[in-house]
C-alpha cells in the first residue's frame, strides 16, 4: 500500500475498512498510519529528528511538521535549540515550548511505502491481538465451539472465528479421532498475554468441561434449582458426578439425567461415549460413599475421621463390582467424595480385625503388665493405644464392665507411667542421636516418628525435605500416612522454609 497514492477521504475510508474487517477501533488504525508516515519522515530527514505525523480525522489530509525543544543547553541539536537561537529567529518561544516546523508532503518511494506497510501492520496486529485478550480474557469458564484448524501430536488449533486457541494433549480425551473441519466444543481453562500474542487454552478432559456441558443440558442447574456438587473423571472412560437439589420435589439424578436419557446421552455423545453416573449429593459422609460406589452394595462401612479414610466391606460376590476394572470405580468414588476408600471383602475384614485385636492386645499385656482378659477389653471398648487409656477418665474405665475403681485407678496410673517413661526415653535418645531443632519441632510429626527417621540418619529439616513421597512413606509406614500422597504433603510442608528463604534472596 503506497500511501501517496490515496486520495485523502480514501485513506480515511481504507482505516475503516480494515477496522472493519480487524474488529479494531478505527483510531488505532489512523493512528498506526500516523505512525509510518513518521517513520518514512524520519528515514528522508534524518533518524534522529523529532518528527511528528497528524491525519486530518474528517477529511484524510496529512500534516507533517518537525517539533524543535527550546531549552537552556542543547544535548541533540537535532531536536533542541537555545533560548537565544529562538529570541534570534524571532520565535517568541519560552524555555520548554516547541518550534513546529511544517515539512512538505512526503513522496513515498518503494522502499519508504513498504516500511510504513509493515509498520502499520504491525500495529494492526498489536491492536487485533489486545482486542481477543480483552474479549476472552473474562470468559475463562465458559464453553466455546469452534472449527479444528491444524492437528498435531502436541495440540489442536481451533478457530473460533474471531480468534485461535489450543487444545493442549493433555487436555485432549485420549483416543478421541478429530480431523480438520470438525466442529468442536470445547471449555476456556485459561486467556494469557504472550509475546506471540493472547494465547486462549482450551479443555475437554477437565472436571469443569464436564460439568459445564450439564449446565448447558439440564436448566434446572442453569437456574440453580440443582447444584454439581463434585466431578470425579477419567476422559473418555469413565465420570461420576454428585448433584444435590435444593427444592425437595426436584429428584436431581433424575432432572439430570432426562427423559429416557436424553439430557446425559447428549453429554455422553459429545464425550466420545463416555460412562457417566449421576450420584445423589448427601451432607452425610458415609451416606454419600455407598452411594457414590454404586452398583456395589456395601454391608459395613468404617470411618476414620481423623485420617479421612473409610474401610468398604462388601460381599465376597461384589468385590470386583465394587473395585471396577482396574480400580476405576473406588478410584472415581473416592476422589468424589473426598475419602480414601478402601474396598475389603466379609472374610478380609474378619481376618483384619481379627489380628488387629491380637496386636494391640499383646501390646496392652506387655506394656502394663496386664492378663489377656482385661488387655481384650479394653481392645473391644475402642482403646487403640496407651496413651488412649492414660488420657481416658476414672468414670471413663469405670464404666467398662467388671472394672471398679481399684481396677480403673490401678490401670489409668499405670498407662501414664508408661506412657512418662517412653516420652523420656525418645526424648533422650532423640538428643543421643544430635536431631537438629528445625526437625525436632516439626509440628507435623509426632516425636516417635522423628525417632524413627532419626535412627535412619534424617537429623535435620533439610534431611526430611530432600526425601520423596515415596522414601517417607516406607520409612514410617501406613500406619502414620495413608498413601504415598500424605507422606508427600509432608515433605512440601518441611520445604516450606526453602522458598521462604528463596524469596528473601530475591
Amino acid at each position: 500500500m503506497e500511501i501517496k497514492s490515496i486520495p485523502r477521504l480514501e485513506l480515511i475510508q481504507v482505516a475503516e475498512a480494515v477496522s472493519r474487517e480487524k474488529s479494531i477501533e478505527k483510531e488505532e488504525v489512523i493512528v498506526a498510519m500516523e505512525e509510518a508516515i513518521e517513520k518514512a519522515a524520519r528515514s528522508k530527514y534524518g533518524l534522529e529528528r523529532d518528527i511528528r505525523a497528524n491525519i486530518d480525522r474528517k477529511n484524510g489530509s496529512i500534516n507533517i511538521a518537525q517539533f524543535i525543544e527550546v531549552v537552556e543547553n542543547v544535548e541533540n541539536e537535532s531536536t533542541q535549540m537555545t533560548l537565544k537561537e529562538s529570541l534570534r529567529r524571532n520565535l517568541n518561544l519560552e524555555i520548554g515550548e516547541f518550534y513546529k516546523q511544517v515539512l512538505p508532503p512526503i513522496d513515498f518511494g518503494r522502499i519508504a511505502a513498504q516500511t510504513a506497510k509493515q509498520v502499520i501492520s504491525h500495529k494492526v496486529r498489536e491492536a487485533e491481538r489486545q482486542r481477543q485478550y480483552q474479549e476472552y480474557k473474562d470468559r475463562v469458564g465458559e464453553i466455546v465451539v469452534g472449527t479444528i484448524k491444524r492437528v498435531d501430536n502436541q495440540s489442536i488449533t481451533l478457530d473460533l472465528g474471531r480468534a485461535e486457541a489450543v487444545i493442549k494433549k493433555d487436555q485432549m480425551i485420549p483416543r478421541e479421532q478429530l480431523r480438520p473441519g470438525d466442529r468442536l466444543r470445547s471449555f476456556i481453562i485459561d486467556v494469557s498475554e504472550q509475546a506471540k500474542g493472547p494465547q486462549i487454552f482450551l479443555s475437554r478432559a477437565s472436571n469443569e468441561f464436564l460439568a459445564a456441558l450439564f449446565t448447558q443440558e439440564v436448566p434446572e442447574i442453569y437456574d440453580g434449582i440443582i447444584e454439581i456438587k463434585g466431578v470425579a473423571r477419567e476422559p473418555g472412560s469413565r465420570a461420576k458426578i454428585s448433584a444435590f437439589s435444593n427444592d425437595p420435589s426436584i429428584d436431581p439424578v433424575g432432572a439430570c439425567v432426562g427423559m429416557r436419557g436424553s439430557r446425559v446421552q447428549a453429554v455422553v455423545s459429545e464425550l466420545q461415549g463416555e460412562k457417566i453416573e449421576i450420584i445423589p449429593w448427601t451432607d452425610d459422609p458415609v451416606t454419600f460413599v455407598i452411594n457414590a460406589l454404586a452398583p456395589a452394595v456395601p454391608s459395613k462401612v468404617v470411618m476414620d475421621e481423623d485420617a479421612s479414610r473409610m474401610e468398604v466391606v462388601v460381599p465376597d460376590d461384589q468385590l470386583s463390582l465394587a473395585i471396577g476394572r482396574r480400580g476405576q470405580n473406588v478410584r472415581l468414588a473416592s476422589q468424589l467424595t473426598g475419602w480414601f476408600v478402601d474396598i475389603l471383602t466379609e472374610a478380609e475384614e474378619s481376618e483384619k480385625r481379627q489380628e488387629e485385636f491380637s496386636e494391640r492386645s499383646k501390646i496392652f499385656i506387655e506394656a502394663l503388665d496386664i492378663d489377656d482378659v482385661i488387655a481384650h477389653l479394653m481392645v473391644s471398648e475402642g482403646f487403640v493405644t496407651i496413651s488412649d487409656i492414660a488420657e481416658a477418665s476414672l468414670e471413663e474405665l469405670m464404666s467398662i464392665e467388671g472394672f471398679d475403681e481399684e481396677i480403673s485407678s490401678e490401670l489409668s496410673q499405670r498407662a501414664k507411667n508408661f506412657v512418662k517413661i517412653e516420652s523420656e526415653r525418645i526424648e533422650t535418645s532423640l538428643k543421643k542421636l544430635k536431631v537438629k531443632e528445625d526437625l525436632y519441632n516439626f509440628s507435623d510429626l509426632s516425636k516417635s516418628s522423628i525417632l524413627t527417621l532419626a535412627e535412619s540418619n534424617i537429623k535435620s529439616l533439610d534431611d526430611l525435605a530432600e526425601l520423596d513421597s515415596e522414601e517417607l512413606f516406607n520409612l514410617l509406614g501406613d500406619k502414620i500416612f495413608i498413601n504415598e500422597d500424605d507422606a508427600g504433603t509432608v515433605i512440601m510442608k518441611a520445604r516450606q522454609h526453602w522458598f521462604a528463604e528463596e524469596k528473601v534472596d530475591e
